[in-house]
């Protein structure tokens, strides 16, 4: 046995280890804010189990229901979901839940309120689970004005008021990604401690990238912007070589490697979908908060991603996000157009 080895096994950087950490920068924390996300963190290890026995446990076909979004639902989607939301309420630190699979946002009842509001995707991506395809859950915090009074007014704000926000992909191994607000850090399941470990500190997008991820299937529908942009990725004027496409069509998978690797990923309005398909509270404010912490853009062709103020709690909206220099690309094709209308 190597016991050097086994030593230095014991000093790792878990997630738990660097949120208390986080929470020592801090005098004044009374550490809700570790206590819900240690909650998450259980929801994610759980999840993670289950997707992975879900073909032996005939967790993976229809459960039968549809939900809010007009979807199918999975068992494992219903699974999730309430995973989740009974880890958020027996935190005892949250007071509102806004769930995709939900249609009305979750008021905790007053015994078990705290000061957190919670939004999230339990599983982002499952169509893909009966082909093994990388899925994840999406989550974001806000902070409650009166936590007595919680209203949905607390959680239609702009993302700019977000407190944290994360993923966790299950796939090849499952991985955690979050920032609290200093930088982006990126954890991964070691299922023999059952513990998440610090693998990617400080995560950073490159400023420019070789990649673009769209679905191309949608192309016909797309805005002369889009269409402008797609084509200079395959066929650029500068002399520089083509992007190459990547399209998982997860979105928890497609933002990772592109977190990673750099490059962009669209999903824009079309004459199909004119407010665009992803949702503003649980899909766009989390991702466009980790792009722009590591370094990245979020944009939705008219303003910055995290401007937005969404009106009811399962708004959608355009989005692209990716390497600073990408997205600068698509933000000054989309002035080009408007000043074209506007002249």
């Amino acid at each position: 046995m190597n016991h050097s080895m086994e030593a230095h096994r014991t000093d790792l950087m878990t997630i738990t280890r660097y949120v208390l950490n986080e929470q020592s920068k801090y005098p004044e924390s009374r550490g809700d804010f570790t206590i819900l996300l240690n909650h998450i963190v259980l929801g994610c290890k759980f999840v993670c189990s289950a997707v992975n026995k879900a073909g032996l446990a005939k967790l993976i076909g229809l459960a039968g229901e549809t939900n809010i979004q007009g979807e199918e639902q999975k068992k494992l989607d219903v699974l999730s979901n309430e995973v989740f939301v009974k880890a958020l309420v027996s935190s005892g630190r949250t007071c509102l839940l806004v769930s995709e699979e939900n249609e009305e946002a979750i008021f905790v009842k007053p015994s078990k309120r705290g000061r957190y509001i919670v939004v999230f995707d339990p599983l982002d991506g499952s169509s893909n689970i009966d082909c093994g395809v990388s899925i994840g859950t999406i989550f974001g915090i806000y902070l409650v004005k009166d936590k007595e009074n919680p209203t949905l007014d607390d959680v239609l704000q702009s993302g700019n008021s977000m407190l944290a926000a994360g993923y966790c992909m299950y796939g090849s191994s499952c991985t955690l990604v979050l920032s609290t607000g200093n930088g982006v850090n990126g954890f991964t399941l070691d299922p023999s401690l059952g513990e998440f470990i610090l693998t990617h500190p400080d995560i950073k997008i490159p400023k420019k990238g070789k990649i673009y991820s769209v679905n191309e299937g949608n192309a016909q529908h797309w805005d002369e912007a889009i269409t402008k942009y797609v084509e200079r990725c395959k066929f650029p004027t500068d002399g520089s070589s083509p992007k190459s496409l990547r399209y998982i069509g997860s979105m928890v998978a497609d933002i990772h490697r592109t977190l990673l690797y750099g490059g962009i990923f669209l999903y824009p309005a079309d004459k199909k979908s004119p407010n665009g398909k992803l949702r503003v509270l649980y899909e766009v404010f989390p991702m466009s908060y980790l792009i722009e912490r590591a370094g990245g853009q979020a944009f939705t062709g008219k303003q910055r991603a995290l401007d937005l103020v969404p009106k009811n709690i399962h708004e959608r909206s355009p989005v692209f996000l990716g390497s600073f220099d990408d997205v600068e690309e698509i933000r000054a094709l989309y002035s080009a157009a408007e000043g074209k209308t506007s002249s």
